[in-house]
């Protein structure tokens, strides 16, 4: 009988301390359970004066409450910085600016020499049929431009009288000039001229002698006839 209640006490014993130790247990968890549950931020749990309750990692406990909304700096920095972060900036490229409109009121002097030998016979001033080609080609490029006047001027060389010369040099301007506007060139925009022997190219020391086949050949440069286009200097400058 004796042993039985000693068992007895002991297991009633053993009984009780656990009873005790669950209830201080109970007793010690209390007041943090209390004070998380009464923090101000509803989707964090907070411990002390709204201090951030953390696990053993730094990491902040999240309530059932939680959402993106109710993210902190110090809880959920990753979050935040997406959300502060300002929109970024879409800058729109300007439209090219259009092209500047050629300045017609601009204007240059493109000048075309043709040879008095290319053009015409020896003392003559119709324009034979290989001289035609060259005129031919000039005026499809005149055609093509906007051009505001086209002048033809005649020169000879010195052999000869200097009346002859200038009368030679007018005909040939003038065989030019009506060539060209038979080709579409308005007459009321082209003039013709003659200079006779006044404005030679080579120098008087470049070419001496009595008259002959020698001193003929070197005055070629001055037998011509230059015509002088005016026009649109964007165009012009593009022939």
């Amino acid at each position: 009988m004796s042993n039985s209640k000693k068992s007895c006490n002991g297991t009633r014993k053993s009984v009780l301390q656990s009873a005790m130790i669950a209830i201080f247990s109970i007793a010690a968890f209390a007041p943090a359970i209390s004070m998380a549950q009464a923090a101000n931020d509803p989707g964090h749990w907070a411990q002390g004066q709204n201090a951030a309750w953390k696990n053993s990692t730094g990491l902040c406990w999240r309530s059932g409450a939680w959402t993106p909304a109710q993210a902190t700096a110090e809880c959920d920095p990753n979050l935040m910085a997406k959300v502060e972060a300002p929109a970024e900036k879409r800058v729109e490229t300007p439209a090219p600016a259009p092209a500047p409109a050629p300045a017609l009121a601009q204007f240059q002097t493109r000048k075309v020499t043709f040879s008095a030998e290319e053009l015409f016979d020896f003392d003559k001033a119709e324009v034979k049929p290989a001289g035609k080609a060259g005129l031919d080609k000039l005026t499809s490029e005149i055609n093509g431009v906007n051009y505001e006047s086209v002048v033809v001027t005649g020169h000879t060389d010195r052999v000869g009288s200097t009346r002859y010369n200038q009368n030679l040099s007018e005909r040939r301007a003038n065989a030019v000039k009506a060539y060209l506007v038979s080709k579409d060139i308005p007459n009321n925009r082209i003039t013709s001229a003659g200079m006779g022997e006044s404005q030679p190219v080579t120098k008087g020391n470049d070419c001496r002698g009595p008259i002959s086949k020698t001193l003929i050949t070197c005055l070629q440069p001055d037998r011509r006839v230059e015509v002088e286009v005016t026009g649109s200097k964007e165009v012009l400058a593009a022939q």
